[in-house]
């Protein structure tokens, strides 16, 4: 286990990590108490729960009414007295709602709303979200409170000064996170004010991963043996040196691939590659989808919608984890034992499956994984030596057993923890906020703005834009739709640099200097960034806009002489930060020679 130092704070703090699933979720929390070294620990106890996902994650279900009130959450939705209300009732079941907040471009683009189960017109993403969260901390509280003898005084004392670290997939950005923000505040969970928003903290499914592997694979005896002989291995210091790892987290919508490697230092690591995030098809959940298909293929007299899903969901509960290999059957449970149809396999109530056509539902998960991590020791500057596999998906011996024949054989150590792998994201998560063993981190994409810049006669672009040309009030000839790069792909980035470039702005009154609202753009192609907005225009997206508030300065100019009228002038920086997981923009200027910054 990792070496913390006491906590150095003046105040007991309460810290919670969420890791909301597609398929099971689950919390982490840490006590801060001063002078005491942090421990971090998982709710294991919830409302319902016999061993559903496991003694720490609930399924993220939820069940709402014909109002769109919440009704059941959780293991309390798998209840058989509440699934007999929600029928009589009509009541609405969601799941794998946690799909719609998914970026809709690029590597989501496989996948289409019809693929997932709808949500009702009067529902968002957001909504669900905010209730499933306030259910996940309604739990912890009753957790924490029964499980600890200072657990009331606690939550009494931390009021409203209670922090949360909020984990999303590698591929989400600025909309997803500003709906995770949102969300918090819908829940509950903190005020919409800034100090509310300080205390949320949101982390990579990867990077948070990659906490918990530190903490329970690289000190871990079996992990020790395994990797000892291997040069640039220091065992005593707990490091790689020479080595890179890459964290594949393994879930039902998502899996999400990270590359580190250790600074020097045994509590430092930093980024070495991009991050991934894949989506269709090779997440848990699209093994399930194809189960469901081929079940519905079979033309059994069982084919009708509820034996199907009573099939689907007795496969993804636990022949899908306890499948071995092609050759065993496996065996799906449903319905009595009066039910038989021995020309279709089925049996006493169980449903069973040929081992190569259950291989077959994995392996298109399989290949997309092993693509992937192919593509990410391409992108990583730093030799690759181990594979950490965490995640719900990880728990499949199969799926293990399958990246390790190929990985093995390319040189590579596959590895994953002894304990409950689902619990990964929400424990190494509370990590990340006591430990942040991350100091480097990798931009995924090419950020920039459209703009104007003056023109060139001698730039061979420039000339063949020329119709594009026009003088501004200055007298200055620009051409438009330049894509100005702040920040290039793949720069490596420490938490406290800047990337900033400067920019002005012209108008003949003051009065259109008033505010500056800017979308920063983000180039998510794999080619070069282009050089124009209106080139490769499929691969740029806006990643977020900051607004700022220039009124006072404004006020201040003095006017110019421009060759047919006199125009004001504001001079500004933009100014971009990429240190932590989530992108940070800011426009600067100089305000009575003090600078000013004002933060989106």
């Amino acid at each position: 286990m990792l070496t913390r130092e006491p906590y150095q704070g003046g105040a007991r703090k309460l810290v919670l990590a969420f890791d909301v699933g597609t398929t099971y979720s689950g919390v982490s929390y840490c006590i801060l108490d001063p002078g005491e070294v942090p421990q971090i620990h998982s709710v294991a106890r919830y409302p319902a729960q016999d061993h559903v996902g496991g003694h720490f994650k609930i399924p993220s279900i939820l069940y709402y009414d014909q109002g769109h009130n919440v009704r059941a959450v959780g293991a309390e939705a798998l209840q058989e007295s509440v699934v007999e209300k929600a029928m009589d009732q009509q009541w609405i079941k969601l799941t794998w709602w946690k799909m719609h907040m998914r970026p809709k471009h690029l590597a989501a683009a496989h996948i289409s709303d019809s693929d997932i189960p709808p949500l009702p017109q009067e529902l968002t993403s957001t909504r669900v979200l905010a209730d499933f969260m306030a259910y996940l901390f309604r739990c912890a509280q009753t957790y924490i409170e029964e499980a600890h003898v200072s657990g009331r005084s606690l939550f009494a004392s931390s009021g409203r000064k209670i922090d949360f670290v909020l984990s999303h997939p590698n591929g989400w950005e600025g909309p997803q996170q500003s709906q995770i923000r949102q969300a918090a505040v819908l829940a509950g969970l903190i005020p919409d004010t800034p100090e509310g928003q300080a205390r949320v903290r949101l982390v990579t499914e990867g990077e948070a991963s990659l906490h918990f592997c530190i903490s329970n694979m690289l000190a871990s005896d079996s992990f020790s043996r395994v990797v000892i002989e291997k040069p640039g291995f220091d065992l005593k210091a707990s490091k790689m040196t020479d080595a890179g790892v890459i964290i594949v987290d393994a879930g039902g919508g998502t899996i999400d691939l990270s590359a580190y490697a250790s600074t020097g230092s045994p509590l430092s690591f930093e980024e070495i590659a991009p991050t991934e995030c894949s989506y269709y098809p090779l997440g848990s959940v699209f093994v399930t989808r194809r189960a469901s298909t081929m079940i519905k293929g079979y033309g059994s007299r069982f084919g009708a919608t509820d034996y199907v899903d009573q099939m689907t969901a007795a496969f993804d509960q636990e022949a899908k984890i306890r499948f071995r290999g092609v050759d065993e059957p496996t065996y799906v449970k449903f319905g009595t034992i009066r039910d038989t149809e021995l020309s279709h396999n089925i049996r006493n109530g169980r449903l069973k499956l040929q081992g190569q056509d259950v291989a077959q539902l994995f392996r298109p998960s399989i290949q997309s994984t092993i693509d992937a991590i192919d593509k990410q020791r391409v992108a990583s500057n730093s030799h690759i030596l181990f594979v950490f596999l965490v995640g719900g998906f990880a728990m499949s011996d199969y799926v293990f057993s399958e990246l390790q024949a190929h990985l093995s054989a390319n040189g590579l150590i596959l590895s994953r923890p002894r304990s409950d792998t689902g619990k990964a994201v929400a424990e190494g998560a509370a990590s990340f906020y006591v430990d942040h063993l991350v100091s480097t981190r990798v931009s995924r994409f090419t950020y920039g703005i459209d703009c104007n810049t003056p023109f060139d006669k001698k730039n061979r672009q420039h000339a063949l834009r020329r119709h594009n040309m026009y003088t501004q009030v200055s007298g200055v000839q620009v051409i438009q739709n330049v894509f100005s790069i702040i920040l290039h792909k793949a720069t490596r980035v420490s938490e406290t640099q800047e990337y900033r470039r400067s920019y002005w702005m012209t108008s003949v009154k003051r009065t259109g200097l008033l505010s500056l609202n800017q979308k920063i753009l983000a180039h998510r192609g794999d080619a070069p960034a282009p050089s124009f907005t209106d080139e490769d225009r499929g691969a740029l997206s806006t990643a977020c806009t900051v607004y700022a508030d220039t009124s006072k300065f404004a006020r201040l100019l003095q006017a110019r002489s421009g060759p047919s009228s006199t125009y004001y002038e504001l001079k500004f920086d933009i100014v971009l930060l990429f240190g932590l997981t989530e992108l940070q923009a800011q426009i600067s200027w100089i305000e009575n020679v003090s600078p000013v910054i004002r933060i989106v």
